[in-house]
Parts: structure tokens; C-alpha cells; sequence
């Protein structure tokens, strides 16, 4: 098997000749932005709407992209190129760049650093689609918009990152982040949802929830398939009683959440409805309008 090909600096490089700086500010603190995209059937999900939200990120940070975004579209779509890459999975990142051990990055001497990984994907198996997922309530909170707003998709995951082990510790598959209110907010990777006498719930975003683009679409396919949506605040009470309960992410797509702190959700595995909009999020990655043709 060929080795994978990486997308750096205007180079397309095999893997293990991808090499970034230990100076560069994304390895020293943390500082860039990243995108997590799905490729589905020859075509990149939802290519535009993460390119929208990886350049409000880009701005949020004062970080200035090296290329432009219609640019940036099209190494994507390359780089899943040079991988015969067909569906799978696609990483793209944008670091402050290279400096000094200072904080200040000097943007004027060294522009930020663009690369883009593109692979595949098996997050949960077809069994845990099943199942469900084992969550935990971390102890964490989730970052508080005056801190780091959490629509920011930052290289500093550290939040999410102690919150995914601790779930690892407990034997859990996730973590619920909530916020300092004690509102459920989202997992450590994923976006959540619950279910109640038919009505599907989600948090609203000025709680401390991304925006995700999976997220998102979910909305959309839960009306078009005639349930009604509401983004509302909940807390673990609503989970722990909900009908059903389950995530939404790039990687895991829609997964049932069937226990929470040792207690199963409902009956214990993945609900009609949920395995319903699974059904119907999978046809929709296969239609011509669901991104861009690689």
C-alpha cells in the first residue's frame, strides 16, 4: 500500500515526509484552528459550510488564512485526490506558524502553516451502532464563551481532550460536558440530542454547543421527516429520562447514547427514531446536493 500523502505548505508530501516545526506556535500553545470533514461516495460532506466555519474560526483568533478559502476548498478536494480517497475522513489545519518560544507570534516574519490529512474512518463498529454508547457526566465544565468561545474548533482541545479520558478511565465510550450552570451542553466530540414523547431536543448554541455541521443536517432530516425540533436547554434529569438519546459528529454520524452515569437510557439500546435518522442521514450523504465532487 502507497504511503499516505499530506498536503503542506503548497507541497503534497508522503506522510513521513511531513514535518512541522517544533517552533510552531500550534505545537508550542496551541494556536490555530482546525476542520474534521467526512468524504461520502466521491464527494467531500458539507464542503462549503466547514469551509465557512473554519474561516469565521480563522477570524475569531485574528489568525489571516494563507490562501484564500476557495483555495483551501480545492486541497481538500486534492489531497482526497492523491489518496484515491473516495470516503473517509479529512483533517485540515491552520497554525499561527512558526516563532519564538514568545506568545507573541510576529505574523509579519512567519505566516501561518496550512496542511491537510486525509484518511480513513472507523470510529464505533456496526455492533456499538446497535448498542449505543456508554456516557459519563465529567466533572469538567465546558469553556465559557468569554474564555475561548467553544464555536471555535482551536488546537488547545484540552477541555474535550481531559474530559474523552476520564470517560476512558470510568469505562465509558464518551463524556457530557456541561456548562457552568450545570445545562448540558455537548459531549467531548459530539453534538447531543434527546428524545422525549416524539419530540426531538438539542441544546442552542449560546449555551456553550458547537455549531456542528452534522448537527446541523440532523435538524433539517428530523423536520423533513416530519418530527418536531426544538433547541432547548436541558440537564442530565431530561437525559436520564429521555425516550431515547443520541450524538451527532463528523466521525461517529448519529450514535445512540443508551446509558449515562451507569443508568441505561429507556430500554437500554438504540431507539426507533434514532436508527430511523441514522437510516436517513446516510442516504443523504449519497445525494449530489451534499457536497463537493472530489
Amino acid at each position: 500500500m502507497s504511503e499516505q500523502i499530506v498536503y503542506l505548505e503548497g507541497q503534497y508530501l508522503p506522510m513521513s515526509e511531513a514535518k512541522i516545526p517544533v517552533l510552531d506556535h500550534g505545537v508550542l500553545y496551541g494556536d490555530g484552528i482546525f476542520e474534521g470533514i467526512r468524504a461520502y461516495d466521491g464527494r467531500v460532506f458539507k464542503l462549503a459550510q466547514h469551509m465557512e466555519r473554519f474561516e469565521s474560526a480563522a477570524k475569531a483568533i485574528n489568525l489571516e488564512l494563507p490562501l484564500p478559502i476557495g483555495e483551501i476548498s480545492e486541497i481538500v478536494l486534492e489531497t482526497c485526490r492523491r489518496n484515491a480517497l473516495s470516503s473517509g475522513y479529512i483533517r485540515l489545519v491552520c497554525t499561527r506558524g512558526a516563532d519564538g518560544l514568545g506568545l507573541y507570534p510576529h505574523p509579519s516574519t512567519h505566516p501561518p502553516r496550512l496542511f491537510c490529512i486525509a484518511g480513513q474512518v472507523a470510529l464505533y463498529s456496526d455492533e456499538a451502532y446497535r448498542r449505543g454508547l456508554k456516557v459519563i457526566t465529567s466533572h469538567l465544565r465546558r469553556n465559557n464563551a468569554t474564555i475561548v468561545n467553544p464555536q471555535i474548533k482551536s488546537l488547545n482541545y484540552l477541555n474535550n481532550i481531559l474530559a474523552s479520558i476520564e470517560a476512558r478511565r470510568y469505562g465509558a465510550d464518551e463524556a457530557i460536558l456541561l456548562n457552568s450552570e450545570g445545562l448540558v451542553t455537548e459531549c467531548t466530540g459530539d453534538n447531543i440530542f434527546i428524545v422525549k414523547r416524539g419530540v426531538i431536543c438539542t441544546p442552542p448554541i449560546w449555551l456553550g454547543t458547537l455549531d456542528g455541521i452534522t448537527r446541523m443536517v440532523v435538524l433539517e432530516i428530523a423536520q423533513k421527516m416530519g418530527y418536531t425540533v426544538k433547541e432547548v436547554p436541558f440537564t442530565l434529569f431530561d437525559v436520564l429520562n429521555a425516550d431515547e438519546a443520541f450524538l451527532t459528529g463528523t466521525a461517529a454520524e448519529i450514535i445512540a447514547l443508551t446509558e449515562l452515569d451507569g443508568q441505561p437510557i429507556a430500554d437500554g439500546v438504540a431507539g426507533e427514531i434514532t436508527l430511523a435518522l441514522l437510516q436517513e442521514f446516510r442516504k443523504y450523504t449519497k445525494l449530489e446536493e451534499s457536497g463537493a465532487k472530489i
